[in-house]
């Protein structure tokens, strides 16, 4: 048969490229993660060759609060459980982020120019903090002096600094199994934490010129060696964070005789720093049902009048924990209480000056208590002896047992007046959830952060906002919901969530929000809260102590709750999809009777209703002819084609006499059916929610697993059946899944309600003159 030209070319066309490439949501993640091994196996969970280095640290440190300064000398004694022989050691200096040539401050870029180019008010120009900090940074000498490192027998080893990274020259390799100490001297200046930010440093108060530390990364500390990576040395550069390795602390720390020292672990000499009556009040506190005062404000308050000229020396020891840190002033208040339940004995203790209160005083231990009990609930029982918060100059960031966090009440400078606003005082409940939380993720559960952020900031924002909804009822949303990323989701300046930390855009939204949102996604509309919690407390219990991947959590998560979800990890973590399902129209199918009578009834009803012409409209009052003739009538005025024959009436009952029994209670059911056309336009997989309203009011909700997409992730047709007429449909009616356009989620179509603000028209706005001749107040 010879085709026409145009219809041949058509054919070759499909001939030639075939169908269109399919696009499989669903195909596993082999291709992305590593393959399962004896380290880590393919359940998600450490195998039976799993190994971790081991570090112990016995420090000696000085503050030397005139300098704004620490000076020290540690002792590391560092395990070799690998399988691998090791010539050299690599070592963090986390405080050379600091140094005038460090990376940090180099390869730092502009992000927002029209800031500076066309900056007009306070929310969109540079404001005077930045460019103080700015220009503070540039002209800080910071970063370590390293003046030795010495070998057990006191030889000194070779070193090679490299900005934030020191390797370690072995004088004999290290083999498996074997151990090596070394010693450091090292000395550094505190940065102004207030003035040049980052996640250490000092805070002067102008008031009563005192200073208040809050001291991290102050030692040089052993860079990770794992199986995955081998050593993690990647440079610090801000954004990533740390992983370490576990060990014991001993750690003595000199201070003026009238400071406080809050710290990791657990103090050893509280007769040699605490009066009588401190350590009462802290027995008192172990079994108090409320916080007790162990420094009030007004014992705080004195000391800040004076500087003692000798110093104290607080000793603490810390076990199994993977980092140290500490705080000093002679302006803290303090308070604690015990809390004791389950696996957990420790105390709650908060640290803070006077500008803190009356805000810190009221949430701050009860915070710390309230984070333990529900933490404890998902992950495992809190196992260390102390939990801290510490108000100082840093807004907000956590170490093992002491976190820093940063909001206060203002001070109006005119009356003194305290106040707070809402934020305030749910920020700082908030952001103590958060950092004490950190204790679990990744304090314990020791992801890698230097690599992936989302590993400890992803999963504690999670658990922070179950924690803060335990808090009390309408606790004012923070990161979690799944409405709150729709708009991150939609935007263009994102990457996926499986990106290298010092390689995120819109680092909130992609570290913190978008993996607690999905994680919120899983546990609510995927698997269900009781698989999804019985999952993550395996993730947690399994890797307690030890260094898990991302490769390790999407697997225990499968593994644990039976299900296969590499569509969802694929998704949400490998790409910037989003979620956008369009309900795309719905035809209406009633399941036939057979019976003529009711259906050639159904299809009158259905001619009838269908819109009558314009013509027929206008024609209505015209003269017939048949009506001045009625004559002319016949049988066919008299019947229509819906008139019901004897002969459609012995069809029905011949087929009728042919049916089952059970065929026949089919046909009376009286079903209605409906085929609902959707569209994956924003290309992420997800389940359907469908509220379904029915012709009586009656509401309910069919939820249909993100596996319908399987066969086809863009365009796909479901059946919905139901007793009576559907009304309409709406696709995700909680907005639970992050859906970034609810306007195609209905049908028929809802209104989408806004307002128009109408503004007056300013006049003689830029008038030179007038601005010129404008009197001039007086300054002070």
């Amino acid at each position: 048969m010879r085709l026409p030209i145009g219809l041949a070319a058509l054919c070759l066309t499909f001939s030639a490229f075939g169908a269109e490439p399919f696009d499989d949501k669903f195909r596993q993640l082999d291709e992305l993660i590593p393959t399962g091994n004896a380290v880590r196996n393919a359940a998600g969970a450490p195998g039976h060759a799993y190994w971790q280095q081991r570090a112990d640290y016995a420090i000696r440190a000085t503050l030397d609060e005139a300098k704004r300064a620490i000076s020290a000398t540690e002792t590391v004694t560092y395990h070799n459980n690998s399988p691998d022989t090791l010539s050299y050691l690599w070592v963090q200096l986390d405080q050379n982020v600091f140094a005038p040539d460090a990376d940090a401050r180099t390869s730092s870029t502009i992000t927002a120019r029209d800031a500076w180019d066309k900056g007009r008010s306070a929310d969109d120009g540079v404001h005077f903090e930045t460019m103080r900090s700015l220009l503070e940074n540039r002209s800080f000498d910071g970063g370590f002096n390293i003046a030795a490192v010495k070998g057990a027998d006191g030889q000194i080893l070779k070193f090679t600094i490299n900005k934030t990274m020191m390797r370690i020259d072995l004088p004999q390799p290290l083999k498996p199994g074997a151990q090596v100490v070394f010693a450091v001297d090292f000395s550094y200046k505190i940065n102004n934490a207030k003035i040049q930010g980052g996640r250490t440093g000092f805070e002067s108060f102008d008031g009563d010129k005192n200073d208040l530390f809050e001291i991290a990364h102050w030692f040089p500390r052993m860079a990770a060696y794992y199986d995955v990576y081998g050593w993690q040395h990647k440079q610090f550069l801000g954004a990533g964070e740390f992983t370490l390795e576990f060990g014991d602390y001993d750690v003595q720390i000199t201070v003026p005789a009238d400071h406080i020292v809050a710290s990791t672990g657990v103090l050893q000499n509280p007769e040699a720093v605490l009066s009588a009556a401190q350590r009462d009040r802290l027995q008192q506190a172990k079994t108090s049902s409320k916080p007790v005062i162990i420094v009030s404000q007004a014992e705080a308050a004195n000391a800040e009048k004076s500087r003692a000229s000798a110093t104290k020396t607080w000793h603490y020891k810390a076990a199994n924990v993977r980092d140290f840190a500490f705080a000093s002033s002679r302006k803290f208040i303090w308070d604690a209480q015990g809390y004791k339940k389950g696996g957990t004995d420790m105390m709650a203790m908060s640290y803070y000056p006077k500008e803190g209160n009356p805000l810190w005083e009221k949430y701050s231990t009860q915070a710390i208590i309230h984070t333990v009990e529900q933490y404890n609930k998902y992950a495992f029982d809190y196992p260390y002896p102390v939990a801290i918060s510490v108000n100082g100059p840093i807004g907000g960031m956590e170490y093992p047992m002491i976190s820093f966090n940063g909001p206060r009440p203002t001070k109006d400078k005119k009356t003194g007046a305290l106040t707070w606003s809402k934020r305030d005082k749910y920020g700082l409940i908030s952001v103590i959830i958060h950092e004490v939380g950190h204790n679990y993720f990744p304090m314990i559960v020791n992801s890698d952060e230097r690599q992936w952020t989302w590993m400890d900031e992803g999963l504690n924002s999670f658990l922070e906002k179950l924690a803060a909804d335990a808090w009390e009822e309408n606790y004012p949303k923070g990161r979690g919901e799944p409405r709150a990323i729709a708009d991150y989701m939609r935007s263009r300046n994102q990457v996926p969530i499986m990106t290298n930390s010092e390689s995120l855009l819109q680092f909130g939204n992609n570290a913190y929000a978008k993996p607690a949102a999905a994680l919120t996604v899983l546990r609510e509309t995927v698997l269900g809260r009781e698989l999804f919690d019985f999952a993550f407390r395996e993730y947690a219990q399994r890797w307690k102590f030890k260094r898990p991947t991302p490769a390790d959590f999407f697997r225990t998560m499968e593994d644990a709750s039976g299900t296969d979800l590499d569509w969802f990890w694929r998704g949400w973590f490998y790409t910037t999809d989003a979620v956008d399902v369009s309900v795309d129209g719905i035809t209406e199918y009633g399941v036939s009777s057979k019976n003529p009578e009711i259906e050639k009834a159904w299809k009158k009803a259905q001619k009838d209703a269908e819109p009558v012409s314009l013509s027929e409209q206008r024609d209505k009052d015209t003269a017939r002819r048949v009506d001045a003739h009625p004559e002319l009538k016949d049988f066919y005025n008299e019947h229509d084609d819906y008139t019901v024959t004897n002969k459609d009436r012995n069809k029905y009952n011949e087929g009728m006499a042919e049916l089952e029994p059970w065929e026949k209670a089919l046909l009376k059911q009286g079903k209605n059916l409906y085929l609902v056309d959707f569209s994956n336009l924003g290309g992420l997989v997800t389940p359907l929610v469908l509220e379904i309203t029915l012709k009586s009011g009656k509401k309910y909700i069919e939820r249909i697993p993100a596996e319908v997409w399987r066969y086809s992730s863009k365009k796909i047709t479901k059946l919905i059946v139901t007793d009576e007429p559907m009304v309409s449909l709406t696709q995700d009616p909680y907005w639970e899944t992050a859906d970034t356009d609810t306007s195609n989620n209905a049908w028929p179509r809802k209104i989408t309600p806004s307002r128009l603000e109408l503004f007056k028209t300013e006049k003689g706005k830029d008038d030179l003159m007038k601005d010129f001749r404008t009197p001039l107040k007086a300054t002070k």
